[in-house]
């Protein structure tokens, strides 16, 4: 069992930055690849990025590439969503999730593990 807890959300006006933190706990943390997803209002949750396990290569979506980078200190066992340059469309609620080992796939249900998410507000 992991427990993921998410933490670092907030209001910031476009053009700002955040970053987000997931803590894990419950099991050895760097054979776990993480992704940060997010669920817009009335939209469906969508996948932001992942980091692997042990090599911390890192892979975003599309919609946030050049914006947004994901790091890893698995000492701390925390993962970490760096935001810049936000935008009012990246407003959303952003959760992160564990997958032991690398996930067949963008979609949330190849994950097992979730937080209970941090809301991001970004206003014009």
């Amino acid at each position: 069992q992991v427990q993921l807890v998410e933490s670092g959300g907030g209001l910031v006006q476009a053009g700002g930055s955040l970053r987000l933190s997931c803590a894990a706990s419950g099991r050895t943390f760097s054979p776990y690849f993480i992704g940060w997803f997010r669920r817009p209002p009335g939209k469906e949750r969508e996948f932001v990025g992942i980091i692997s396990g042990r090599d911390g290569s890192t892979r975003n979506a599309d919609s946030v590439k050049g914006r947004f980078t994901i790091s890893r200190d698995n000492a701390k066992n925390t993962v970490y969503l760096q935001m810049n340059s936000l935008k009012p469309e990246d407003t959303a609620t952003y959760y992160c999730a564990a997958k032991y080992g690398r996930p067949d796939g963008d979609r949330p249900a190849n994950y097992d593990y979730w937080g209970q998410g941090t809301q991001v507000t970004v206003s014009a």
